[in-house]
């Protein structure tokens, strides 16, 4: 994928609502490798209740060293947030794009997140 089509690519999924919207303009890419990525996350995702916000996670279940199944929960963002940070994570987790990169192309600030 070309810089440019990169930068057209992530305005455009920021113009989205949501993260249901971003993915499924994602997986109608004309890059294959970014649909198919997109294709690869469908229904790995769940919404959760925790200290009053809707969150939205990302869950895998993998093999760990052992050979037992385990279920693996990420937090990507809040519902209600700005899609700039599924994109970010989409960029990041898939294709190794540095967040704050993905934030400068679509013209955003990248906020480090706090350490716990």
């Amino acid at each position: 994928m070309q810089q440019n089509e990169f930068e057209a690519l992530v305005v455009s999924l920021c113009d989205t609502t949501d993260l249901p919207q971003a993915l499924e303009l994602l997986k109608s890419c004309q890059d294959e490798e970014v649909a198919q990525a997109a294709l690869s996350l469908s229904g790995q995702f769940a919404l959760a209740e925790v200290d009053g916000e809707q969150r939205v996670y990302h869950v895998t279940n993998q093999v760990d060293d052992e050979g037992n199944e385990q279920e693996y929960v990420e937090h990507i963002m809040n519902v209600g947030d700005d899609t700039i940070k599924f994109v970010a994570w989409f960029f990041e987790s898939m294709f190794e794009v540095k967040q704050k990169l993905t934030y400068q192309t679509a013209g955003k600030t990248y906020k480090q997140p706090k350490r716990s």
